[in-house]
């Protein structure tokens, strides 16, 4: 994983620990010139290579002292747990990517990885820090990840060399106590393996339907197409003999995908690759947003609720919210790419309506979900075993 570029530290202060701030790049690997524009798109080149702001931290003595507990991380990006004292647990999720491994042999021997690799500049590295003002206006729950810039540092224990000098997002981890949502009657944080669980064992367990409905319409304002199973964490709450699930979305990292440019319009055109879809302001092919997690968790709900979400996100997702959320950015970041957000996310909301309508359409044609969620083979089996 790359380190970062520092432009320059923000105090007038010699000592490191106490310096307040620092002018980073998170990288300029994804520049590119005209022709490489025209062929693979411009992405969000200019934002990767933005000097932004960003706040230092020392593990030891944020949130009262925080503990590295474990190594994590998919197939791009590097991630590491933390615990504080109270029991909270947090994740540090790295803004720049290694998308090495996802390169496939055959791409390796035509020499396209760098095309794969360069496909990480249509993930805006900075979208993450403005969902959450969005989410909290339609009542929805999420992590609030802050941007930070890691130095060298003993807090970091045996993991310092493997993270140091780099800019993560912070945020809440979906597991644990949950002691930090405030919310009444609050179990546990779970996993949707968790929940999978509970169903089998306990007939008073629910899953909270309608809001897991807003949130997948919601994600589909936001263009975030990556929405697996392994995406969600899920708030168990009790009340007397009735245990809830409530969903919870966690990383964001392909949400306003912005793909561009000859070779990848023609790559990721539906009928070769339906997944990875383009964040414009009408989504061009609405099943290659709908998921197998909503199969399993949304294939008998109603139209009515559906439409019942969008009409709620509709009158609650206001101008004035979206770009109030915009300017949760640096104003570097939004005079590059805020505008054209804004203007995405507010056209997909007023076609919302029809989104909705389409949705269970689509999962009816598709049937009941007929293989396991990512995560959860075993667990399938014994499921259709009972």
């Amino acid at each position: 994983m790359p380190k970062c570029e520092v432009v320059a530290f923000l105090s007038s202060k010699n000592d490191l620990t106490k310096r307040d701030s620092v002018q980073i790049i998170a990288t300029k690997v994804y520049e590119g010139n005209f022709i490489k524009k025209l062929f693979q798109g411009n992405g969000y080149r200019d934002a990767w290579a933005q000097p932004v702001t960003v706040p230092i931290v020392h593990f030891d003595t944020l949130f009262g002292g925080l503990t590295p507990t474990d190594k994590g991380g998919g197939n791009q990006t590097q991630s590491l747990e933390f615990i504080d004292s109270l029991g909270n647990t947090y994740t540090l999720r790295s803004i720049n990517k290694d998308p090495s491994g996802l390169i496939p042999p055959i791409a390796k021997t035509l020499r396209m990885g760098g095309i794969i690799t360069d496909g990480i500049s249509a993930q805006h590295p900075y979208g993450a820090l403005i969902i959450p003002h969005m989410m909290e206006a339609i009542g929805l729950w999420h992590t609030s990840p802050q941007l930070i810039y890691v130095p060298d540092q003993k807090g970091l224990d045996s993991f310092n060399l493997l993270f140091n000098e780099r800019i993560y997002l912070l945020e809440y981890e979906t597991k644990g106590s949950g002691e930090w949502t405030g919310l009444e009657g609050i179990v546990e944080i779970g996993d949707t393996e968790d929940v999978q669980k509970m169903q089998l064992k306990d007939p008073n367990f629910k899953v909270d339907i309608p809001i897991l409905v807003r949130a997948r319409l919601f994600d589909l304002l936001i263009g975030d197409w990556d929405r697996h199973a392994k995406n969600w964490g899920w708030i168990f709450t009790k009340n007397g003999n009735q245990t809830t699930a409530i969903p919870m979305a966690c990383d964001r990292d392909n949400a306003f995908y912005g793909i561009g440019g000859l070779i990848p319009s023609i790559i990721n055109r539906p009928f070769l690759q339906p997944i990875l879809r383009p964040f414009d302001k009408k989504i061009d092919y609405l099943p290659g947003m709908i998921k197998p997690f909503d199969s399993y968790f949304l294939y008998e709900t109603p139209v009515s609720v559906f439409t019942t979400e969008a009409v709620y996100l509709q009158n609650h997702l206001t101008d004035e919210v979206i770009d109030n959320a915009i300017k949760k950015w640096p104003v570097e970041l939004q005079k590059l790419d805020g505008a054209n957000i804004a203007e995405k996310i507010k056209t997909r909301r007023d076609d919302l309506l029809t989104y909705a309508k389409e949705f269970p359409v689509i999962l009816q044609e598709r049937g009941p979900l007929k293989e396991a969620l990512k995560g959860s083979t075993k667990l399938w089996s014994k499921m259709n075993e009972e």
